[in-house]
Formats: C-alpha cells, sequence, structure tokens
C-alpha cells in the first residue's frame, strides 16, 4: 500500500507539550491510514473500523488534553470553550459521514476525510497552540492574565498571517494528494491486470498470436511458436498467412475476409498440415481491434486442436458420468444404462436384473486400516466385479461402499443363484492392503424387470430393500425383491 500522506507531519504543529505532540502525531497517522484505505477502495468494513478507531482515539486524546489545561487553569472559560470545540468535534464528524446524498461510503468518507484534516490543522495551530503558550507561560512565573495576554500576543500578527498560509496549503495539499493517490491505485490495479493478462496468455495451452493493421505478426504465446515450430523472434515480422499457409487457401480466405470486414471476426475451422504431412482441423477465432475512431488497428487470432478439444470434452463427460474412485459409472449414468436395458428387455422379450450391492465389514476397515486403505478395498472390489460379469452388464458405483449391477438379456427363467453365489464368494476373498490382510463380505438385493410399474428408481429402490433383508437375514447372502424368483 502507498506511503503518500495527505496530512504530512511537519515541526509547525509542535505544540511543546510531548505527550500532546505524540498524540498529534498519532491522530495524523490515523488520518493517512484512512485516506490510503480510500484510496484503495477499501471494503466497507475495513474503512469503518478506521473510522472508529480515528473517533476513538480522538476522544481519548481529548480527555488527556483536558486533563492537562485543567491542571494549570482551573475551570477556566478557556477550558470549557476547549470542551465545546473538542465535543463538536465528533458531531461534525459523524453527520457528515452519514449525510451522503450519493450513497458512495467512499464519498461519504472522503469528505470526512477532508473535515478531519482542516479541523485538525487549524485545531492544533490555533487552539491548541494557544493553549500550551498559556502553560509555557504559566509555568514561567507568569499570573494566568498574564499569559493569556503573552499567549494572545505571540498568536497575532505574522503568526495569523502563518496559520491561514498552512491552512490553504493543507486543504489544497489533501485534495490533490487524494486525488493522486487514487490515480496511482488506479494504475497499479491496471498494471496487475495487464500482467495478469500476459501471465494467462503466456501460459494458455491455446495458441494466440497478434498481428497489425496488415496483419504482420507481431506477438505469438509459446504455444503459437510451437505450433509454428519458430522462436519467438522468427515469427515476428511475418505475415499470419505465410505462418498459417490455410488461411490463404481458396474459398477459406475470401469467407475469413468477408467476416473479419463485414463482422469483425470470424469462427470456423481451418485444417493445417502437420509435420507428417497429414491435414488436422483446429478452431479458430479470428477478431478485429478498432481504435476509438473506427479505423483498424490489430487483429487477434486464437488457435484450439479440434483434437484436444475433443479429448477435453470427452474428458469432460467421463467426469460427469464416472466415480471418481473406481472408474465405474456413477448414479447419473446407470440411470441411463438401466432404462436401456429395460427398452431392449421388452423389445426383446427378456428380463433385468438389478442388484444391489452392499459391502459388510466396511466400516471396520476404514476405522483400522485407514481410509486410504478402505478406498483400496473398493477399488479391488470393483476389479472383481468386473471379472465376474459380462460385457451386457454394468456396473455402477452409488458412493461409500454401495454398489449396482444391470445384468441384461436374461432369458426368462434365467436362473442368476450360481452368478450371485459366485459374486458373494469372490468379494468374501481376502484382500491385502499396505502389507496386510482384510476381508469384506457382501449383502445382496436383487429386482427383475421389467414390468408394467418398472422404471430405473424403483428398480433400483425394490433391490435395495431386499438388500436390507438380506442384511438383516445375517450378511453375505442376497435376497429377491417380491416380484423376484
Amino acid at each position: 500500500m502507498l506511503n503518500t500522506e495527505i496530512f504530512p507531519w511537519n515541526k509547525n504543529f509542535s505544540t511543546g507539550i510531548e505527550i500532546i505532540d505524540q498524540q498529534h502525531q498519532q491522530l495524523v497517522h490515523l488520518i493517512n491510514s484512512l485516506a490510503r484505505h480510500i484510496a484503495y477502495q477499501s471494503d466497507p468494513p475495513t474503512l469503518n473500523k478506521i473510522f472508529e478507531e480515528l473517533k476513538n482515539y480522538a476522544k481519548y486524546h481529548f480527555e488527556t488534553e483536558e486533563k492537562i489545561w485543567h491542571a494549570q487553569l482551573g475551570n477556566d472559560d478557556l477550558l470549557e470553550n476547549h470542551k465545546e470545540l473538542h465535543a463538536s468535534f465528533i458531531e461534525q464528524a459523524l453527520a457528515i459521514k452519514q449525510h451522503n446524498p450519493s450513497e458512495d461510503p467512499n464519498q461519504g468518507l472522503e469528505d470526512v476525510l477532508s473535515f478531519l484534516t482542516h479541523w485538525l490543522a487549524f485545531h492544533i495551530l490555533d487552539c491548541d497552540m494557544r493553549m500550551a503558550k498559556i502553560i509555557q507561560a504559566i509555568q514561567a512565573g507568569k499570573t494566568l492574565e498574564q499569559a493569556k495576554y503573552f499567549s494572545d500576543k505571540q498568536m497575532s500578527g505574522a503568526m495569523r498571517v502563518l496559520i491561514g498560509t498552512i491552512l490553504k496549503m493543507y486543504d489544497c495539499l489533501s485534495t490533490r494528494t487524494l486525488l493522486l493517490m487514487k490515480e496511482v491505485v488506479e494504475r497499479e490495479k491496471t498494471q496487475a491486470r495487464l500482467k495478469l493478462t500476459g501471465k494467462v496468455i503466456e501460459c494458455s495451452l491455446e495458441s494466440i498470436f497478434i498481428t497489425d493493421k496488415n496483419r504482420i505478426l507481431i506477438d505469438g504465446n509459446p504455444a503459437f511458436s510451437a505450433m509454428c515450430k519458430l522462436s519467438h523472434e522468427q515469427l515476428i515480422g511475418k505475415h499470419i498467412n505465410e505462418l498459417k499457409p490455410a488461411l490463404n487457401e481458396y474459398p477459406l480466405k475470401e469467407t475469413i475476409d468477408v467476416g473479419l470486414t463485414e463482422v469483425g471476426h470470424w469462427i470456423g475451422e481451418v485444417w493445417s498440415k502437420t509435420k507428417e504431412g497429414n491435414k488436422e482441423p483446429e478452431w479458430l477465432t479470428y477478431s478485429v481491434i478498432k481504435s476509438d475512431d473506427g479505423s483498424i488497428t490489430n487483429y487477434v487470432g486464437v488457435f484450439s486442436s479440434m483434437s484436444q478439444l475433443v479429448q477435453r470434452q470427452q474428458a469432460l463427460e467421463h467426469a460427469a458420468n464416472h466415480d471418481l474412485l473406481t472408474g465405474l459409472p456413477n448414479r447419473r449414468l446407470l440411470t441411463d444404462r438401466l432404462q436401456q436395458a429395460l427398452l431392449l428387455a421388452k423389445r426383446n422379450q427378456r428380463s433385468v436384473a438389478v442388484c444391489f450391492l452392499d459391502l459388510d465389514g466396511f466400516k471396520k476397515v476404514n476405522d483400522t486400516l485407514s481410509h486410504a486403505a478402505g478406498d483400496a478395498v473398493l477399488i479391488m472390489v470393483a476389479q472383481r466385479l468386473k471379472q465376474e460379469t459380462r460385457e451386457v452388464d454394468t456396473i455402477a458405483r452409488l458412493g461409500g461402499d454401495e454398489f449396482v449391477l444391470i445384468l441384461g438379456e436374461l432369458a426368462d427363467g434365467h436362473n442368476i443363484n450360481s452368478l450371485l453365489n459366485n459374486l458373494l464368494s469372490v468379494i468374501a476373498k481376502p484382500i491385502q492392503v499396505n502389507g496386510e490382510h482384510t476381508q469384506v463380505t457382501a449383502s445382496i438385493g436383487v429386482a427383475i424387470g421389467p414390468q408394467d410399474s418398472n422404471t430405473p428408481d424403483s428398480l433400483i429402490a425394490k433391490a435395495d430393500q431386499a438388500m436390507y433383508e438380506a442384511k438383516q437375514a445375517g450378511k453375505s447372502c442376497y435376497k429377491f425383491a417380491k416380484n423376484g424368483p
């Protein structure tokens, strides 16, 4: 944050009373801190916190001052007048802060800031300085009346002119400095944004280029250099159509020129030659950059590899439909697969078995061996289920230790008991994790479809209920739902 001050402290503000001068400097420090936060557009809670700190410290300082004045002046009218000035300071600052027609909290605090700098400078130079001279005169042996006369004389004439000059200078200084601070902060933010944008372009996997108005390359990111197999220095000064010959081919060249001229951009597929001589599709976003008067100054283009885009899309689709741990289909893909299996079974007059599988003793593995060991067990169970099922079947993990199997293309009366018994046996085999052997079993609930009222969700729900019956029957077994065999 900037160290610029809208209220620089100088020797003209010294009263000669050490504790008061120290507290004045702290007030000035808080005012400068508030100014910096306003310039940086800090959030309202932060600004209000600093303002409250300033207000509370001002109260503490006023109490300190009044004790010092009272010790020498007693209940003299000068002290009472000084107390009234202190009280009016807090009231005026709060009133200015709360009265903000623009409803901009920063604007309200800017108005407060202007008041604070003027009030404090005047109060120190005139009121506090006058009181300090009276105290110092009394301490030098003068009577109260003599001290007042002495102080009035010291504060008149050239001193009065000096005070007026300093106040005008500080009023102007505070306003201009705050404007300067805002401008510097805005420039810092702009430079930070430009630096970030530059880093994004530099690190982007997309190939980005910039040309002048004649489409002569003036810059390109590392990905573009790699695409063209030229260094950055070798790229500069070449025509973009020379670097990417496909842009010069008819009718693509005419199509791009029409888009850039009439619309200001062109987006489409470009077939570029690879180093092996093959052609590979790339996606190009080509845009015109214009000045304020509408004349073309630059062109910007972004090449994206179509194969990379396809791979990314496939990766996103896989992540959306598969369990990250086991790679098995998740609930979303399971519902779709089951819907397709039911439609196919109806058309071919076949059956579908939905097996809801929950592991027995899995919690113990997590609790005794760690969650990492539990993950290893889930992966091993998934692999064993894959080995025991057919290509037409689907295995899904719903989460935790719950799996669902879709056994499709079953002939009416097909006996799946042997498969279920085999699954129970395979799952129950010991599993070695981190040099230790552990074991889980499975409870399986089975629902057979399709029936007239069967939906994917209803079949899974029936299989789930049957699985709980298997748990209650002693675990490591299977039970069929009511519509099953």
